[in-house]
């Protein structure tokens, strides 16, 4: 099995399905977390926002939003907002790991945001990572990464839940515990993520 298809295996051992079905009804949002193999090395797409924008200007996130009323899932939600956001991916579309979406090797045609790729082992190492304790709004550590892109120069500020949601899928995919703590279990995190959210829901 080749990097691409061993990838695909691990992480659909995680899809939770409807396990959260229970909980209280909440509006609902979705990011998309793009992988692709990259010189035989995982790597993640991520964006820089315009510091225009409404929302979250200026900074780096996974593409994604609030789900409307046509989507179908949550995975829907995920690739209309990333669609709406970049349009098209550039990159070899035999190198993403995808399935119910085609991505075209065409050039990056940006409306709002700044695309670029970092090394999935790069959210595992402690090199570039800080960590800030009792930050009000958090429960747990606040993640911190800075990134230099090795073609660009350009430096990135990596933090928050999108530092949060990049360590998972890091742990995960790689099957390697990050150097530094983190509050979930790497062979079990669903747990962990569940009690957060039946903490917070139960304030409701």
């Amino acid at each position: 099995m080749d990097v691409k298809e061993d990838t695909i295996a691990i992480l659909e051992q995680f899809d939770i399905g409807n396990k959260l079905s229970s909980l209280p009804v909440l509006p609902k949002a979705s990011v998309l977390i793009p992988l692709m193999v990259k010189n035989g090395e995982l790597h993640t797409m991520m964006t820089l926002r315009s510091k225009e924008l409404r929302t979250s200007a200026g900074e780096v996130c996974f593409p994604g939003g609030k789900r409307d009323p046509s989507d179908r899932d949550d995975v829907d939600t995920a690739l209309r907002e990333a669609e709406e956001e970049i349009e098209r991916f550039v990159g070899d579309p035999g190198g993403w790991l995808h399935r119910r979406v085609n991505f075209v090797p065409v050039q990056t045609q940006l409306r709002s945001v700044l695309c670029f790729t970092v090394p999935l082992d790069f959210f595992t190492s402690d090199k570039d990572h800080y960590a800030t304790h009792g930050v009000a709004g958090t429960m747990g550590m606040l993640h911190s990464f800075h990134f230099v892109d090795p073609d660009s120069g350009s430096q990135y500020h990596i933090w928050g839940l999108t530092a949060m949601f990049a360590i998972l899928v890091a742990a995960l995919a790689l099957k390697k515990k990050p150097d530094f703590h983190v509050a979930f279990d790497p062979e079990d995190p669903i747990s962990f993520f569940q009690q957060v959210l039946h903490r917070r829901t139960s304030k409701l």
